[in-house]
């Protein structure tokens, strides 16, 4: 099958890479190879994928090796068999936390990567709050082939969903990534699915999937862990589930 591309943007803190990781466990959990990158500064991404451990990011092992690593280094295999990557960030108040991303797809496809690992899904979480410069990279040509946007009701993320929207748009008349559609993280706010139709309408794009919210994604990473490792039979792990699907579905259809 060909490779599906998938970013994933949304404001800090919206539980964009919580998301992100359990939908990397439930494609697995389906059979795919999947990658996925961290485009985050803080090189979080795919900690709860290994047991709470972080792995090297591609910026350290520049900063502490030059050129001299190999893909093992860059690329570690977490929970399920998922490939991880973390771009990671500059030194603190030194450089553009953009250019870790630049440099990080770059030494991928540089060392082979894509060759050798053949990921059937690339997931790229991505810092939302921004989107110039590097952290537009990932919905850039040859990239992600989508954008989906977690959001929930609360105002701040609301706004951040929509500017993520505009740069998407602006990208995509160009003919770079397209608007899958938005993933609603509830957090029990007033109006919260009203206020998220009316985002979709305004922007065009439409709900791809809801996650209510629960307990049980404190408690699993409270065990270092996904949601998908641990409470796989919960009612939150079909909604993972689902929503895989239903991603999947979006790009498949174009």
């Amino acid at each position: 099958m060909e490779t599906i591309k998938i970013a994933v943007y949304g404001k800090g803190g919206i539980g964009k890479s919580t998301t992100t990781a359990n939908l990397a466990a439930a494609f697995a959990e389906q059979g795919l190879r999947v990658m996925q990158i961290g485009c985050d500064p803080k090189a979080d991404s795919t900690i709860y994928l290994h047991q709470g451990r972080p792995i090297p990011s591609v910026l350290d092992l520049i900063r502490s090796k030059g050129n001299d690593f190999t893909l093992d280094d860059m690329v570690t295999q977490g929970y399920n068999g998922v490939l991880c990557v973390e771009a990671g960030g500059p030194t603190p108040g030194q450089g553009c936390a953009g250019r870790g991303i630049i440099a990080a797809l770059d030494k991928l496809a540089e060392k082979g990567a894509y060759e050798r690992y053949d990921p059937q899904v690339i997931l790229y979480d991505v810092l939302g709050d921004v989107v110039c410069g590097g952290f537009a990279m990932p919905m850039r040509g040859g990239h992600a082939d989508w954008v989906f946007i977690v959001t929930s009701g609360e105002n701040m993320a609301i706004h951040a969903a929509a500017n993520i929207a505009t740069a998407v748009q602006n990208f995509q008349s160009r003919g770079y990534a397209k608007l899958g559609g938005l993933i609603v993280n509830r957090r029990n706010v007033a109006r919260e699915m009203e206020k998220v139709e009316e985002l979709a309408e305004d922007i065009h794009s439409r709900i791809v999937g809801v996650l209510p919210y629960s307990p049980l994604i404190q408690e699993a990473e409270e065990q270092k862990a996904t949601l998908m490792e641990a409470f796989p039979q919960s009612e939150m792990a079909d909604c993972c589930r689902r929503l895989a699907e239903q991603i999947l579905a979006v790009c498949r259809e174009g």
